[in-house]
Order: C-alpha cells, then sequence, then structure tokens
C-alpha cells in the first residue's frame, strides 16, 4: 500500500512539474516561427512551427529517457535571431545554407561532448567571457523586441531614434507590463498571457483576422530536410559554425550547472547529475534542429520552473514532452499573433538574460573590458559571433599585457588564435 501510495504521489509530482515546464517555455511555439519567417528569409511560418514542436517533442522526450533529467529543449532564445538577422538577413545567407551551418555545428558539439575535449573547453572558458555573452545576447533580443513594437526605429543620422508612440506600441507595452506582473507572481502563464492579451487586441481591431479553421495538418514540405550540407563547408562560413558551437556550449553549460546547482540536482560527487548525457542531448537537439528547420535547440533554463515544482527525474520531461505534440496541429491560431504581440517576451527575455551581469567580476580592469567588448558588440554588430570572438581575443590580450599570462589556460589560447583568424576571413 505504502509503494502504491508513493508510486501515485510520484506521478503526479513529475507530472505536474512537466506541465508547468511545458506552459511556462510554451511561448517558443509562437515566437519561433515569427523570428524565423520574417519578411526576407524565405521560410515559412507553418513549416517552422511544425520543426519547433518535432523538435522540441523530440529532444525534450530524449533529455528523459535518455539523460534521465527534467529539462525541457526547444529552439534557444537569442541564436533563433542570430539565426535570422545576422546570417540570412545580414550576411544574404539562404536559409538551407544557414540549417546547414546549424547542422555541422551540431555535429562538432556531439563530437566535442562525447571526448574530453568538452571539459578542456568549458575549464577554459573565462566566467566573466560566459556571463558577458549572455548579457550581450539579452541586449540583442530586447532590442529586436523594441524594433518590433515600435518603440525603436532606425534612422539615418543617429542610426536609431524613439518612435512614433502609437495604438500598435501602447497594446504591445500593455503586453509586456501584464506578462510583467505575471512573472512577478511566478504564474506559468505570463508569456503566453502577453502574446494571447495582445493578439486578442489586435482581432479586435481588425489588424488580423480569423483563420477559416483553427486546425491543420503539419508542413513538411517548405523546411523539413531542406538543408544544403555542402555549401556550408566553405571557410568563409567557419566564424558563424563556431559562433554557433559556443553560443551552444555556453547556454547548455550554464543551463545544466545553474539549475542543478540551485535546485540540488547533483550527484554524489557534488558535479551536475548526468552531465555529460545532458549535453549529448544538447547537442543532438543542434544537430536535429537543422535537419528539421529550425535554429539550434537548448535546453531551457525555464524547465527551473518544472524543478521548483518538484520535478526531479527524467519522466518531468517525458510529460513536457508530450504536452507539445497537440501543437503540431494548431499552425493557423499561431499564425494569427503579430510580431508584435511576441515583442514583450523578447524583451523581457533579454532582461531576465542580461541580469547575469551581478555576476561578472570588475575587480580587474582586464577583467571588465573583454567582458564589456563582448556585451556591446553582439548588439550592436547584430553579431553573437563578433561579440564572443572579440571577447575571447581581447582577454588574452590584456591578460598578457597586465602580467597574467601565466593564468591563461592553453586551451583558452588556442581558442583566441583560433578568433582572430576568424576574424580575419
Amino acid at each position: 500500500m505504502k509503494t502504491e501510495t508513493f508510486n501515485t504521489q510520484f506521478l503526479l509530482r513529475e507530472t505536474v512539474a512537466g506541465v508547468t515546464t511545458f506552459f511556462t517555455m510554451a511561448y517558443i511555439i509562437f515566437v519561433n516561427p515569427s523570428i524565423l519567417s520574417t519578411a526576407g528569409t524565405g521560410m515559412s511560418f507553418e513549416g517552422v512551427l511544425t520543426a519547433t514542436v518535432i523538435l522540441s517533442f523530440s529532444m525534450t522526450l530524449l533529455m528523459g529517457l535518455y539523460a534521465k533529467l527534467p529539462f525541457a529543449v526547444a529552439p534557444g532564445m537569442g541564436i533563433n535571431a542570430f539565426f535570422t538577422y545576422s546570417l540570412i538577413l545580414g550576411q544574404q545567407i539562404p536559409f538551407s545554407t544557414a540549417l546547414g551551418m546549424v547542422f555541422w555545428a551540431g555535429v562538432i558539439f556531439i563530437f566535442l561532448s562525447v571526448t574530453p575535449v568538452r571539459v578542456h573547453i568549458a575549464k577554459a572558458i573565462p566566467h566573466n567571457l560566459r556571463i558577458a555573452s549572455a548579457a550581450g545576447i539579452g541586449i540583442f533580443l530586447s532590442f529586436i523586441g523594441l524594433k518590433n513594437m515600435g518603440l525603436v526605429v532606425s534612422d539615418p543620422n543617429t542610426f536609431v531614434k524613439i518612435g512614433t508612440l502609437s495604438e500598435t506600441t501602447f497594446i504591445s507595452f500593455s503586453g509586456l507590463l501584464l506578462s510583467f506582473f505575471l512573472l512577478r507572481k511566478k504564474s506559468p502563464f505570463a508569456f503566453l498571457a502577453g502574446i494571447g492579451f495582445v493578439t486578442l487586441c489586435a482581432l479586435l481591431r481588425g489588424a488580423v483576422s480569423l483563420p477559416s479553421s483553427l486546425l491543420k495538418a503539419p508542413n513538411f514540405s517548405t523546411v523539413f530536410m531542406k538543408l544544403n550540407f555542402i555549401e556550408p563547408l566553405k571557410l568563409a562560413y567557419l566564424p558563424a559554425i563556431i559562433s554557433i558551437l559556443f553560443t551552444d556550449l555556453f547556454d547548455s553549460i550554464s543551463t545544466f550547472i545553474g539549475v542543478s546547482v540551485a535546485s540540488n540536482l547533483k550527484d554524489e560527487k557534488g558535479a551536475p547529475k548526468n552531465l555529460k548525457e545532458g549535453l549529448i542531448v544538447d547537442a543532438f537537439a543542434t544537430t536535429a534542429a537543422g535537419l528539421l528547420g529550425t535554429s539550434s535547440g537548448t535546453a531551457y533554463i525555464e524547465s527551473s520552473a518544472g524543478i521548483e515544482m518538484g520535478g526531479r527525474t527524467g519522466w518531468t520531461s517525458v510529460v513536457t514532452a508530450l504536452c507539445f505534440l497537440p501543437c503540431l496541429f494548431l499552425s493557423p491560431i499561431a499564425a494569427l499573433v503579430p510580431s508584435y504581440a511576441t515583442a514583450p517576451v523578447l524583451i523581457l527575455v533579454g532582461g531576465l538574460m542580461f541580469r547575469s551581469v551581478k555576476e561578472l567580476c570588475f575587480d580587474k580592469l582586464e577583467e571588465v573590458i573583454p567582458a564589456f567588448f563582448a556585451i556591446i558588440l553582439i548588439p550592436l554588430t547584430f553579431s553573437i559571433t563578433q561579440g564572443i570572438l572579440w571577447g575571447f581575443m581581447s582577454h588574452v590580450v590584456m591578460f598578457a599585457l597586465a602580467g597574467r599570462s601565466q593564468e591563461i589556460p592553453k586551451t583558452l589560447w588556442g581558442i583566441a588564435i583560433l578568433s582572430l583568424l576568424l576574424v580575419l576571413i
């Protein structure tokens, strides 16, 4: 009887945790297709939505069954903006080639994850640069959100300026305030409520109209298996592939270590539980993303919401994965969502990523300046690649000038030299 009671409590706890994680991160079903199908990319909203849901379902399920961890996986915020605005729109790279770059970055990540190289790279990356990359990506996301909201517009003289405070801007900002309020209340519906509120206002204003059908079969004809395997192998694309790789590595290591330490999900040695297995799933998520037709997949920090609800095993992830499946048929509803409805999510997620700056070390100039370079160059160049590469190079140079070259690991010297070569390509 006790065992039966324990099993019932266990299943209830893991189920509640899994559903909580799903609702906390379900905004990605709307936001990711909205970003990747931006005008000019050539990517289909419905196709990207299908890819987003299948990637989230399959990799979250793998995280639960193989890594046995309560972490959900989905296309990463930040890297999807980089994929869209830096690679496709900025560098005019065809989306098929960009998907191929994601695929090869995942292949390299898999290799690193199953060999000791991963450990050496992880240990060599300076703490300040890990934090700076997250903060810089946060500013990058918020900038895109402010642009979609209409609060920031381009200007030929000052590059950017404040936009006209239109009705659209006011509605979008109201959605931001609603999501902020619910975030403060720790509601798992915070982001979805903001998106829903703004979309409802758009419907009432006649800015969008209801589709003829609320359900539609998944779209496998536009982006699924449309990647170019050969073109990304050109030397000119190596910097972006390396950038995707390091962004994935930063994201996954930070998420696994940060959440595991905070929630005491550690093994008998005090290390994050099943870290190697979790990173392998993360690597496969990037490879699979290129095949399915979306930007890189990664473990979501929102998984901490489910863990706070008691999720401690892979069954939490199994439940979250199953929650994604019905969303395969909701593309008509998702297509209703205008870009200014997802803008509040981009701004708030950016703010949440930026708060990591409190962990930066400000004691020494050689610690601060490389981190500052990474933070400021990511949004100003519209390129995560440039921010990360210049962060590595400046860290090594400034530590050497400060007489601290003996503190620079050999692996970091190698990364800095590689960064220089990638900048010069």
